[in-house]
């Protein structure tokens, strides 16, 4: 193989020429179930003719023309956002770390338009927030960051699930937000008490900090409602979202609220590509598929299906030390070290990921069906029974 690609991905050997659906397919032919999406991004499957439809339908009028002018699909994805989701205003990038980086220039200007000095932002351990510079630090886990300093100040770790930690902070001057996945993905499919993120809010409201959600990989529909926060009653500061929001084409979005919204101004923050005509194009199709479809409803049952499934299956596999999820995230804790798992998974013809060392995440496309979601359930207990 080349080595003109750097070497940062320990890939599986092999490549995939189309898809359909929640199926893969190689180049000799060979049919693959997945259960990874892309990494949470294809939620409405492989080859969905209406995106394919919209991509194609906008690349033959415009692709780009910076967000020194207006777009006309920008504005109606910002529409659609804003009113799915009960923020005020969105600010479109290319990618999560992108949105939740200006999620954290939000937290830190807001800070010193309150006369902070030093504006620090509350994150958690096992958290993931991207590999810039400043999410890089956000993120809760110590291994990813070796090599990398000098880091950015400004960030406290705390225990995830433990809103107790933040109040016993609420003296500190410098902070100025709660930065928080709903459900944690790369650190291990960690999904919270129920009442803890009404607590962080609570916390928030007191304290006047604002409180920032990381949902680029829980929005979208992915946990059963669009966003994860819809589950609970509140309308959080800030929202990032990204990955499943385009189905593949790169986008991302920083929905802000309240005095959130109005932080940001001209020559605060931009992005040359962000939200532009192509993107959006493709964004405004999955949005809608996903919203307009109550896809979301679908999503929250096959997730309880699966539950169910692994639940009933696993229930007397002494391998296994904890079965969690919320809608279509979900994972298998083992009681070791499961990472050969993912090849043996491609040799049986199912893509799956292991996060955290040893706990198998599951994120199939939103559009699966009984029938598949048998055949995955079937391929995962057989490779968990075949641990020595």
């Amino acid at each position: 193989m080349s080595n003109s690609i750097m070497n940062t991905y320990g890939r599986l050997p092999v490549t995939f020429e189309r898809g359909e659906g929640v199926w893969l397919f190689d180049r000799e032919g060979n049919r693959y179930l997945d259960a990874l999406s892309g990494i949470g991004v294809c939620a409405l499957g492989h080859a969905d003719p209406d995106v394919a439809e919209a991509i194609s339908a906008q690349a033959k009028r415009l692709l780009h023309t910076s967000n020194l002018y207006q777009i006309d699909n920008q504005q109606a994805l910002a529409d659609k956002l804003t009113d799915i989701s009960g923020m005020t205003n969105c600010f479109f990038s290319n990618s999560g770390a992108e949105a939740n980086e200006a999620a954290i220039k939000i937290a830190r200007k807001y800070g010193y338009e309150k006369g902070v000095k030093t504006p620090t932002i509350i994150t958690f351990n096992q958290s993931f927030h991207g590999r810039t510079l400043a999410t890089l630090t956000a993120t809760g886990n110590s291994a990813i960051k070796q090599g990398f300093g000098p880091l950015p100040d400004g960030f406290i770790h705390l225990d995830y699930n433990n809103p107790e930690q933040v109040d016993a902070l609420s003296d500190n001057p410098n902070i100025v937000a709660v930065f928080v996945e709903p459900v944690q993905g790369e650190g291990g499919l960690n999904v919270p008490d129920d009442t803890y993120l009404d607590e962080l809010y609570k916390i928030c409201r007191k304290n006047g900090w604002l409180l920032m959600l990381d949902e680029v990989q829980t929005g979208n529909g992915r946990t059963g409602t669009y966003f994860a926060y819809q589950h609970h009653d509140f309308i959080p500061d800030v929202v990032t979202t990204a990955k499943g929001l385009g189905n593949g084409v790169p986008i991302g979005a920083c929905l802000a609220h309240g005095e959130a919204a109005g932080i940001l101004v001209p020559g605060t923050h931009g992005s040359t590509y962000g939200g532009n005509p192509l993107a959006t194009a493709a964004a405004l199709t999955t949005v809608g598929r996903i919203y307009d479809g109550k896809l979301t409803d679908h999503t929250a049952q096959m997730g309880t299906y699966f539950l169910e499934q692994f639940k009933s299956r696993l229930a007397d596999n002494n391998k296994v030390a904890n079965i969690r999820g919320k809608g279509l995230m979900l994972g298998i804790e083992l009681t070791e070290d499961c990472t050969q798992l993912v090849a043996e998974a491609l040799n049986k013809g199912a893509l799956i990921n292991v996060t955290a060392g040893k706990v198998i995440r599951l994120l199939p496309p939103l559009i699966i069906q009984q029938e598949e979601a048998d055949q995955l359930v079937d391929i995962v207990c057989d490779l968990i029974a075949g641990l020595g």
